[in-house]
């Protein structure tokens, strides 16, 4: 398996934004597409409290290529995306890395 961490930092004030766009779209769609997610964290402590910070899982990197194409190409997702973002952007920066667990990981 491998592991996508995802981060994205909003606006300032718009992370409910972003939580509403996936909750009520986002996922649905990754559904549509088999994308599995592991889990979505909002930051408690830490430097910045307009984080939205979710993990995906993926066979492999040909897995994850094909299927986040189908998604980003997917009209259902242009039309949340666009509808979200009406009023202005809502991420400020986004990262991500691609993790794969060590053998004596609680993952394996």
């Amino acid at each position: 398996m491998i592991y996508e961490l995802r981060i994205y930092t909003t606006v300032p004030g718009r992370l409910p934004n972003l939580l509403a766009r996936f909750e009520n779209h986002t996922l649905k769609i990754w559904e549509k597409h088999g994308i599995r997610q592991l889990g979505f964290w909002t930051t408690l402590v830490g430097p910045d409290s307009n984080d939205l910070t979710y993990m995906l899982a993926w066979e492999s990197l040909a897995e994850r290529e094909q299927k986040w194409n189908a998604f980003l190409n997917d009209p259902e997702w242009i039309k949340a995306r666009i509808e979200s973002e009406k009023d202005g952007a809502i991420s400020a920066k986004m990262s991500n890395s691609f993790l794969v667990p060590t053998k004596f990981s609680a993952s394996q």
